[in-house]
């Protein structure tokens, strides 16, 4: 049974970090693409960043140059670092696994088979 449970939500000022993490059982993450989503209030859920099998990496234009995803094999855990948070960054964040190998540049929910109960994160102006 594939379970994905993400910490290190909360809530900070604009211009502050924060790091996600979410541990996974059930599957190998070095195998696979996994990626970090968000939800604001009424709005779908949006990608943020994914991360391949080989460790390649992309992210929203709206994240790049201040979100950096990355994986701990050993602990079978993926990260999401978030600095310079702004407040439109405050979403609802879920961490998400596929089958797929690699990931796609046109990511979707819809990729992606397990999914975390998500964190909360609100940034304050």
């Amino acid at each position: 049974q594939v379970q994905l449970v993400e910490s290190g939500g909360g809530s900070v000022q604009t211009g502050g970090s924060l790091r996600l993490s979410c541990a996974v059982s059930g599957y190998t993450i070095n195998r696979y693409c996994m990626g970090w989503f968000r939800q604001h209030p009424g709005k779908e859920r949006e990608g943020v960043a994914t991360i391949g099998s080989d460790g390649t990496t992309m992210y929203s234009d709206s994240v790049k140059g201040r979100f950096t995803i990355s994986k701990d094999n050993a602990k079978n855990t993926l990260y999401l670092q978030m600095s310079s948070l702004k407040p439109e960054d405050t979403a609802m964040y879920y961490c998400a696994a596929t089958w797929r190998t690699y990931c796609r540049s046109d990511v979707a929910p819809v990729m992606f088979s397990y999914w975390g109960q998500g964190t909360q994160v609100t940034v304050s102006s």
